[in-house]
C-alpha cells in the first residue's frame, strides 16, 4: 500500500491509499515543488523549480532547470524511476518541465509535464 498525497482520510476513516504510478507520480511532484531547505533533516532534498518562474526566462534557465531536476532526480528518485529525459523550455513568466522516466517496480514508461507560472 502506498498512502496517496497529499495525506488524507478516506470515505472509511482510513489512511487514503493510490497505486503505484500514482505514488511515482507524487514522489515525482514532491520533489520538483519542495524547496531545498524545506524538509526537515533533508536539507538538499528538492529542486527550487519554483523560485525560477520569477526570474528572467530565456534557454540558459531551461538548460540549468534540465540539470537541476535531473540531478535531483538521480539522487533522491533513483531507486524508484530511470529517468530517460528531462526537458524545459523557460519563458516570461513560465516553465514547463516535462520528464520521461521508467517505473524500476514495472517497468511502465511514463512522462510527466509540469508548468509553473509567476
Amino acid at each position: 500500500m502506498n498512502v496517496a498525497f497529499p495525506f488524507r482520510v478516506d470515505g472509511n476513516g482510513r489512511t487514503a491509499a493510490c497505486d503505484d504510478a500514482r505514488h511515482v507520480r507524487d514522489l515525482l511532484e514532491q520533489l520538483l515543488f519542495t524547496v531545498p531547505g524545506e524538509r526537515v533533516n533533508r536539507p538538499t532534498f528538492g529542486t527550487g523549480v519554483l523560485q525560477l518562474v520569477f526570474g528572467p526566462g530565456g534557454p540558459e534557465v531551461a538548460a540549468a532547470t534540465q540539470l537541476l531536476v535531473q540531478g535531483a532526480l538521480q539522487e533522491w528518485l533513483g531507486d524508484v524511476l530511470d529517468v530517460e529525459a528531462v526537458r524545459a523550455t523557460a519563458g516570461e513568466g513560465t516553465l514547463t518541465i516535462a520528464v520521461d522516466y521508467r517505473v524500476l517496480a514495472s517497468g511502465e514508461r511514463r512522462t510527466e509535464v509540469v508548468q509553473g507560472r509567476a
